[in-house]
């Protein structure tokens, strides 16, 4: 085996052999379990370092291929497209990891725990790296079974209840993709992600028949996606420890689905294609329904891990509008998305889950906490102002070039969302900042009690949060700087642009 083939297989065996591992270290070897869960997830960072360097600075092909089917083979590789989705899975992954073994230190099932922890993001690395739709279908549906049993974790009714739910909604959307994939498969015959020009020929005397497979696909992915209406899953898995729900929100699930409309749009359909058979629009005016309806249930939710999911049902759409309006600032803002909604999102997770860890689950019951918290909400702060758009964060820039790249597309109306969404992002995320740091209205109940006024958890719970808080303030500062996340998306954004 080459160098070339041998790299995507290594990015998937640092996650996979480490968790098979972990499924058979005794719960009091802690140290053990520890220090194999960090060094994978390091040498995974090194590995898609050296994969990036390949791809964008060498020109080098990054290619693992074996047959499955009769004619179809199992693709893996690494293309800028995919790197920038592993780029995201492997970084949050580290810092994800480095959080659980903090938040789960008195759990009596943390080998469990990383196991499945490590066998997700073994399917979410398969899922970025697919070559063909049919890879990307073996892992998306790994993706699901090795996710459950993390929504369940604690074994609660409650837990088992939202398993029930994620279950239906998310084996529902692989029922519909395993549909779309035959198929497109019947039609076209065997089809890599980039032969844009294969389906293409088809549209001649098959119009109709790919436009409904187009509709399958952007469904079946709709559910991880979290498009309205098929969101109802998510809100209800928050009932998942805060690393689960930082998973999903920011690395894995819902990331995975988004991740896909869009491989979707561009490298199987192609946006001459998908504009010629009239499906962009329509995908654009559900994005925005999704933008507006997450921020607006999202207003109303007082318990906290429910507003951040419903806040993350509205800005994954983002990158649904942007991949799906014409214009090379659009797209280039939704690729972007990808990677900062991911960083600003899992932010306020680890800051939930400490929040959590001193009995604060709610929004009402945040007055005065900044003084007694203060370097978790320091970083929920700085997430939540990049979340609502303000520079210079990270979420500043995806705004910025959404409403420009709607402006270039001659869609205005586009930028009434987008300012719309903002308004309603600050009027859910800045009250539980000011309840945090200002003094409390008279009357109200203004100290935090029982475990709150311990104070800040210990240092693995710290270093996530901060780290990540700082990289939303930089990647919105140093957002031209060479191989940003920006400047990546760019380049990925100027070569699927129609010539």
């Amino acid at each position: 085996m080459t160098i070339g083939a041998a790299l995507p297989v290594l990015l998937l065996a640092t996650s996979l052999v480490p968790a098979i591992a972990t499924f058979f270290i005794p719960e009091r070897s802690h140290r053990l379990r520890t220090a194999l869960n960090v060094i994978a997830a390091v040498v995974k960072v090194v590995l898609v370092g050296a994969l990036v360097a390949g791809v964008l600075y060498f020109g080098l092909e990054f290619e693992w291929r074996a047959a499955f089917l009769p004619g179809i083979d199992l693709v893996l590789r690494a293309d800028p497209i995919p790197l920038l989705f592993v780029f995201l899975s492997a970084l949050l992954w580290l810092t994800t990891t480095v959080y659980a073994v903090g938040y789960l230190a008195d759990d009596g099932h943390r080998s469990r725990f990383f196991g499945f922890f490590g066998l997700c993001v073994t399917a979410t690395v398969g899922v970025a790296l697919a070559g063909n739709l049919v890879t990307f279908l073996v892992f998306y549906e790994l993706l699901t079974v090795t996710t459950y049993p993390l929504v369940v974790h604690d074994g609660t009714a409650k837990a088992r209840a939202g398993g029930r739910a994620y279950l239906l909604y998310t084996l529902t959307g692989g029922a519909l993709l395993l549909l779309g994939t035959v198929w497109l498969h019947a039609l076209a015959g065997p089809l890599e992600f980039g032969q844009t020009e294969v389906v293409g020929a088809l549209a001649v005397n098959h119009r109709t028949t790919l436009t409904i497979v187009f509709v399958i696909l952007i469904v079946a992915l709709g559910f991880k996606a979290a498009l309205v209406p098929l969101h109802g899953w998510l809100p209800q898995a928050m009932v998942a420890p805060a690393p689960v729900s930082a998973l999903l929100h920011a690395v894995a699930v819902v990331k995975a689905g988004a991740y896909g409309i869009v491989r979707v749009v561009h490298d199987l359909f192609g946006l001459p294609l998908a504009q010629d058979l009239g499906v962009l629009m329509p995908l654009t005016i559900v994005a925005a329904i999704t933008i507006v309806y997450g921020s607006t249930r999202a207003l109303i939710q007082d318990d906290l891990k429910r507003r951040l999911a419903y806040s993350t049902v509205s800005q994954l759409s983002y990158i649904v509008l942007g991949i799906s309006v014409v214009s090379l600032s659009s797209t280039t803002g939704g690729l972007v998305h990808l990677v900062h909604q991911g960083i600003m999102k899992v932010t306020l997770f680890y800051c939930a889950g400490n929040l959590g860890k001193r009995g604060v689950h709610r929004v009402s019951e945040m007055d005065g906490i900044g003084r007694r918290m203060p370097v978790t909400m320091l970083a929920f702060t700085v997430a939540a102002v990049g979340m609502v758009g303000i520079p210079p964060t990270a979420g500043f820039v995806t705004k910025w070039y959404l409403g420009l790249g709607a402006a270039e597309a001659g869609q205005p109306w586009i930028i009434g969302v987008l300012a719309l969404s903002s308004a309603l992002n600050a009027a859910y995320f800045l009250p539980p900042v000011a309840r945090a740091w200002l003094p409390p209205d008279p009357g109200e109940r203004s100290e935090p009690t029982g475990r709150a006024l311990a104070g800040e958890p210990g240092g693995w719970l710290l270093l996530p949060p901060v780290a990540t808080a700082v990289s939303v303030l930089g990647l919105g500062i140093l957002a031209g700087a060479p191989l940003s996340p920006l400047t990546w998306a760019a380049f990925i954004a100027e070569e699927l642009m129609p010539s």
